[in-house]
Order: structure tokens, then C-alpha cells, then sequence
């Protein structure tokens, strides 16, 4: 029985990006330092170039696992505006998903406070199956027996992104159009046709001082997506002295871990996470997921110095 379930389960990982109603976007136990992948919008808001890169090992242990690696950098141009570029490679049994996206904000300021910013993204996913090298049992299975080799497809995204000194949230639509991605006749008069899902995310944040030196950073993203359950991820981390983070997060249906951070410099910070999954079978044949990610924020033009410190 453990190896059909196993074998069930590979099968999933494999045909997950060309299914028709599912999540079908990376997760990260990191969205809170990986906005830019997630809205457009946040393009340039902290005032500095910053370049972010994100590691995500996930269910380690179970072959064919998702693994998702993703580089972003940003900065602000002008008084108004933002520029940035995403780089995400997801890479889930046979597949691989790579993704080049430009970002571009406009940032109005609504008070002294208060900026609310509009975000476009523009770009292109790269698709490829190699369903071929999979081992099933029947081998002349119409659905495996063509690999999908650098299916390119064009995208656009948009995302609004408001924020004040100890708060932000945010709605996007990473992914505007709904591309095919495959498809094949597996007889019968029946087609499988894989297509990318709109999805509709919703990012919030708070940081809430307790007492000198000791502050509580709540979060959460909101993942919506056609015929597939709402997914929520909830954290909750302490920030010590500014410099330490301590936090466990929650994500509905799926998983809960724990996380820690420490800016090294003012500049500079690195986090790690692990999360277990307890709502898939997946947990019986895994060590859980790693996340580890690395942030640094240059000097912004004029060698003006960058504000400190930046909560978001």
C-alpha cells in the first residue's frame, strides 16, 4: 500500500502544473520578504536597491519534491516610481516552470505617512514536461508519451500596495492571462489541456511595538484561485533588540513551522524557516521544507543613506 500511495503521489507532483483547477503558483514560507514576486506594487518602497534571493527545498526527502528558486532586485526611481525584476525557476517532478518578469510601480503619497502604489508586470513563463522519463504502468499511455520542451508563453500582472511606516497591505493578480501550456488527445474524443490559473492574492502586515527593544510582526497571504480551496498563511514573529526574529507560521489545509532571521547589518539579512506538512499524505514520506533566503538593501542614489529601520 505505501508504494501505490507513493507511487499516486508522484503521479500528482508530475501532471500538478498541467492540471485544470488547481494552485498551481511556488508557495513560500518567506511571501513577507518576497513581496515583489507576489505584487508589483512594492516595487521600490523601501528606498533602496534592494536584491533578494529565496531557496525553498520542499517535502525534502521525497523524490521528484518541489524545489523553487527565485532572485528579485528593485529600487526606486525618481520621487514616484519603482522599477524591479523577478527571476523564479519551480521545478515540481518532470517539470520546470521559469519565469522572467519586470515590474514597475507608481507611488502616490497620500499623507505625510501613507503611500498607496500601482503595479504593473510584464514578462514570460517557460514551460517544460519531460513526462516521458516517468515509469508507469501502461506504457502506451497517450498523456506521458510527449514531453512539453520550452513552452513559452507571455504574462502580465497587477498589484496595488499600500503602506505606512508600521503597516502594509495588498491585492494582485501576478498572472492576467490564462495561457495553454499543453495539450494532448488521449482518445475517446478526450483532450487534457493544461492552462495557467488567474490567481488572486491578498498580502497584509503589522509591526506593533510591546516594549523597548520587543516588537510583534503579524502577516498573512491570502491565495484564491479558480476551483481550488482558499489557502492562508498566518505568521506570527517577534522581533528582538531590531535585529532578531522569531516566529511560527500557520498555512490552512497544509502546514506549520517555525521561523528565524537575524540582520546581520543594517543592510543585510538572512532567515531560514522549516515547515511541516500535516494535511497531505506527503508528510508520511518527508522531512519537512527548508527555506532560506538572503536580503540586501545598497545605498540608494546620491550615496543618500538608507532609512533604518525598515519593517517591510
Amino acid at each position: 500500500m505505501k508504494t501505490f500511495n507513493k507511487l499516486i503521489i508522484a503521479l500528482v507532483l508530475a501532471l500538478s502544473s498541467l492540471t485544470m483547477n488547481a494552485q498551481q503558483l511556488p508557495m513560500y514560507t518567506h511571501y513577507m520578504y518576497n513581496t515583489l514576486v507576489v505584487n508589483p506594487g512594492y516595487a521600490g518602497s523601501r528606498d533602496a536597491l534592494t536584491v533578494t534571493g529565496l531557496y525553498r527545498n520542499q517535502w525534502a526527502g521525497f523524490e521528484g519534491a518541489p524545489k523553487t528558486e527565485t532572485l528579485t532586485l528593485h529600487s526606486p526611481v525618481g520621487d514616484n516610481m519603482g522599477l524591479g525584476l523577478s527571476v523564479n525557476n519551480d521545478k515540481i517532478g518532470p517539470v520546470n516552470n521559469t519565469s522572467v518578469f519586470v515590474d514597475f510601480a507608481y507611488k502616490l503619497k497620500l499623507t505625510e505617512l501613507a503611500k498607496l502604489a500601482f503595479g504593473l508586470s510584464g514578462g514570460v513563463n517557460m514551460f517544460q514536461a519531460n513526462l516521458s522519463s516517468l515509469k508507469i504502468d501502461q506504457q502506451n499511455d497517450a498523456a506521458f508519451q510527449n514531453d512539453v520542451n520550452n513552452h513559452v508563453t507571455p504574462n502580465f500582472g497587477f498589484g496595488a500596495y499600500y503602506s505606512r511606516e508600521r503597516f502594509y497591505a495588498g491585492v494582485s493578480i501576478p498572472n492576467l492571462i490564462e495561457s495553454n501550456l499543453s495539450g494532448v488527445n488521449v482518445g475517446n474524443g478526450t483532450n487534457l489541456t493544461g492552462v495557467e490559473q488567474r490567481h488572486y492574492f491578498f498580502i497584509a502586515g503589522s509591526m506593533i511595538p510591546l516594549a523597548n527593544n520587543f516588537d510583534f510582526k503579524p502577516t498573512t497571504l491570502i491565495k484564491v484561485t479558480q476551483a481550488a480551496p482558499v489557502e492562508a498563511d498566518f505568521t506570527a514573529s517577534f522581533i528582538i533588540n531590531k535585529r532578531l526574529l522569531l516566529g511560527a507560521m500557520f498555512r490552512t489545509g497544509d502546514a506549520f513551522g517555525a521561523l528565524v532571521g537575524l540582520d546581520i547589518t543594517e543592510q543585510l539579512h538572512i532567515g531560514y524557516s522549516y515547515d511541516f506538512s500535516f494535511g497531505l499524505k506527503t508528510g508520511t514520506y518527508n522531512n519537512g521544507s527548508h527555506e532560506i533566503i538572503l536580503r540586501y538593501d545598497f545605498l540608494v542614489r546620491d550615496n543618500k543613506q538608507i532609512h533604518s529601520p525598515r519593517y517591510f
